[in-house]
C-alpha cells in the first residue's frame, strides 16, 4: 500500500507531503481545484509520462517521492526487486523521480538509479490507476490473461507452464546449434582444429609471458647490470675503482676496535654486537654479489630466442584472446573451449538424435500442459463473465455485456504442432457491449473513462482475494451516474477497500460518504501565483465538505443535516 507521498513544484503544487491509511480514501474538491494533478503526480512517480510541462512555473524541477509497504501478496514485486539486486528495508520501498526545466530527468528505487521503463514495470505490481491517466492494466490486452488466471485460480499453474515452456525454448536453441549444415559444421571443425593444433604446438604456460618479459629486460640491459654489480662488489671488497678501499675490511677493523672498547666499558657491549653483526652481514652480502657476478654471462642467442617466443605469444593473443594486452590464460582457455566444441561437433550425429528426441518429448509435454490450461480457462470464462455483468448491473451498466474472448494461437508454419507462447496456447481479450443491442468490442475502443473504471471495479470485486495489486486509484468512476447507482458504486468501493487500499476522486456525495478517509483539494490564488493544496478532513470539516458536494452550500442547515445523516448511514465522520 502507499504510505506517503511528497510532491515539490509539480504543476500547481508547490510543496506537499501526505500520509495515507488503509481502506477507502476519497479525494474531493471544487471543479478545477487540481484533483487530477495529485493523481498525475502519482502517475509520474509510477513511471508515467511527464516532461517539462509538469514543472511548476518559476521552478527549476518537479520532484515526487513515495513510500510503499509491501505485504505478503506482493510476491511479483519482491521477485522483481531480487532479480534487479535491490534490497527491501522493513518491507518498505522508496520511489523517487524528478524532471528538470531543462528536460533532464531521473528515477530511483531504494536509492538505486533505474530507467523510466523499469520504474513503470516495478510499480505495475503495486498500483493500478483507472481513469484518464496511464497505468490502466485493463486496457493492456496482455494483462487480460492474468485477470482470467487469477479468477480461475490458475496463476501458479501458469507459472509452472512458463518454466516448462522455457525448457522447450532452450532445447530448441541447442538443437538449432546442432543442426548446422554439414558444410558449416566441416568448416567449423577445420577452423577449430587448426586453432587447437597451433596453440598446443606452442606448449603455453600461463605465467611464462611475465617471466620472458623480465628475462628480455635483463638481456637487453646486460652491460648496465654487470657494470653496476661490479662497482658494488669493488666498494664492498676493494677493487680498482677505489684504490683498494674495502667496506668489509673497514668493518673488520671497526669490529676489533669495538671489542677493545667494550672490554673496558661493558655498556658498549650492545653497540659492539651490532658492529659485529653488520660486519658478518656485509661479508655475506659481498660473497653473494661476487658469486652472482662470476655467474653472470651474456648469451646473444638466448635474447633472440626470448624475443621470438614473445612474438609468438603476441601472435596467438592477437588471434585467440580478447586483445593483445589480455593475459595468456585467455589463449589457453580458448584452446580448452575449442577442444570441447570439437568433441561436440564430432559427436553431433549422436547428440542431434538425442536432442531431437528430448525436444519432441518436451513439445508433447508443453502442448498437453497448454491444452489442459486452455480447457480450465474456458471452463471459467462463463462464470467470470456472468459475475462481472452482475456487478456492472449494480453499478449502473444494466445493459452491458462482458465477454471473455479466448482463441487458440495460429498453428506454426509446419502445421504439426500448435504454436504456444510462454503463457499457453490462448489469446485472451476482454470485450464489452456497454448498451443493449451493441456488438461486443475491445474495451479500449468503446468504453469511456467512467465505464473502464466500473469494469475494473467489477473485476477487482470478484478478484479481491487473489489479486496481487493492492492499491487502486479510480478517477472518473462517477461519470454519468447518480442516485441509487452512485450509492451502489460507493458500497462496492467500501467493500473492496476491506481487501485493498483505494483512492477515489469523486464529485458525488453518496460515494464520498462511504470513505474511511477523506481529503479535500483546494486551489488558492493571489496576485502572483496559484497553488493547489490538499488536507485531510474529519469531523465538522467533513460534514461541511459533504454538504457542499450535495448542494454547493457548505453552511446551509438542511445540507449539513443531510450530510450528517448520510455519514451516519453509510460511513463515519471521523
Amino acid at each position: 500500500m502507499l504510505e506517503s507521498i511528497q510532491i515539490s513544484d509539480f504543476a500547481l503544487i508547490d510543496s506537499l507531503s501526505l500520509d495515507f491509511e488503509e481502506g477507502l480514501t476519497v479525494l474531493s474538491g471544487e471543479t478545477g481545484a487540481g484533483k487530477s494533478i495529485l493523481i498525475g503526480a502519482l502517475s509520474f512517480l509510477l513511471g508515467g509520462k511527464g516532461g517539462t510541462e509538469v514543472v511548476r512555473a518559476g521552478a527549476q524541477e518537479a520532484r515526487v517521492s513515495g513510500t510503499f509497504f509491501l505485504t505478503a501478496r506482493h510476491k511479483e514485486a519482491r521477485q522483481w526487486l531480487e532479480e534487479h539486486g535491490i534490497e527491501i528495508e522493513d518491507d518498505r520501498v522508496l520511489l523517487k523521480r524528478y524532471v528538470k526545466e531543462s528536460g533532464r530527468s531521473g528515477a530511483w528505487i531504494q536509492g538505486q538509479p533505474v530507467t523510466r521503463s523499469d520504474l513503470a514495470a516495478f510499480s505495475s505490481f503495486l498500483v493500478d490507476i483507472h481513469g484518464q491517466h496511464e497505468h490502466q492494466s485493463l486496457l493492456r490486452v496482455s494483462e487480460h490473461r492474468r485477470f482470467l488466471d487469477a479468477y480461475a485460480g490458475l496463476t501458479a499453474e501458469t507459472e509452472a507452464f512458463t518454466a516448462l515452456y522455457s525448457q522447450l525454448v532452450e532445447s530448441r536453441r541447442q538443437l538449432e546449434e546442432l543442426n548446422l549444415s554439414e558444410a558449416d559444421r566441416d568448416r567449423r571443425i577445420e577452423l577449430l582444429s587448426f586453432a587447437l593444433e597451433e596453440i598446443e604446438a606452442a606448449q603455453l604456460k600461463a605465467a611464462e609471458e611475465e617471466e620472458l618479459v623480465a628475462e628480455e629486460q635483463r638481456l637487453t640491459q646486460f652491460e648496465e647490470i654487470y657494470s653496476a654489480l661490479d662497482r658494488a662488489t669493488a666498494i664492498l671488497c676493494g677493487g680498482h675503482d677505489d684504490a683498494g678501499f674495502s667496506v668489509v675490511a673497514a668493518m673488520k677493523k671497526a669490529q676489533g676496535a669495538m671489542e677493545q672498547a667494550a672490554a673496558v666499558d661493558k655498556g658498549l657491549s650492545p653497540l659492539s654486537s651490532r658492529v659485529e653483526s653488520s660486519f658478518y652481514e656485509l661479508s655475506d652480502l659481498a660473497d653473494e654479489l661476487k658469486a652472482y657476478l662470476q655467474g653472470l654471462t651474456f648469451e646473444p642467442g638466448r635474447l633472440e630466442e626470448v624475443q621470438e617466443r614473445l612474438a609468438l605469444l603476441f601472435k596467438l593473443k592477437k588471434k585467440y584472446a580478447s586483445s593483445v594486452q589480455a593475459p595468456l590464460a585467455e589463449v589457453i582457455q580458448y584452446a580448452e573451449s575449442a577442444r570441447q566444441e570439437l568433441e561436440t561437433l564430432s559427436n553431433s550425429q549422436e547428440n542431434r538424435a538425442a536432442m531431437e528426441q528430448a525436444t519432441a518429448q518436451l513439445e508433447q509435454q508443453v502442448y498437453a500442459a497448454a491444452k489442459n490450461l486452455s480447457e480450465k480457462r474456458r471452463a471459467a470464462i462463463g462464470s467470470m463473465s456472468q459475475e462481472v455483468q452482475e456487478v456492472l448491473s449494480h453499478l449502473g451498466m444494466k445493459g452491458a455485456r462482458f465477454v471473455v474472448s479466448i482463441k487458440e494461437k495460429p498453428e506454426s508454419a509446419g502445421g504439426v504442432m500448435q504454436r504456444c507462447g510462454p503463457y499457453g496456447m490462448d489469446d485472451i481479450e476482454f470485450l464489452i457491449s456497454a448498451n443493449t443491442g451493441s456488438p461486443e468490442k475491445p474495451l479500449a475502443k468503446i468504453a469511456s473513462g467512467g465505464e473502464i473504471s466500473r469494469v475494473m471495479l467489477a473485476l477487482k470485486t470478484i478478484l479481491a482475494e487473489s489479486d496481487t495489486v493492492d492499491t487502486l486509484v479510480f478517477d472518473e468512476i462517477d461519470t454519468g451516474i447518480g442516485g441509487e447507482v452512485s450509492v451502489a458504486v460507493g458500497a462496492h468501493l467500501k467493500k473492496l477497500a476491506e481487501k485493498c487500499q483505494i483512492f477515489c476522486i469523486t464529485h458525488v456525495a453518496s460515494i464520498a460518504v462511504c470513505a474511511d478517509n477523506q481529503m479535500k483539494i483546494a486551489k488558492n490564488s493571489d496576485l502572483t501565483s496559484t497553488v493547489t493544496q490538499v488536507s485531510a478532513i474529519s469531523g465538522q470539516q467533513r460534514v461541511e465538505e459533504i454538504a457542499r458536494m450535495l448542494s454547493g452550500d457548505s453552511a446551509g442547515a438542511d445540507a449539513l443535516d443531510y450530510a450528517r445523516s448520510l455519514l451516519d448511514k453509510y460511513g463515519r465522520r471521523g
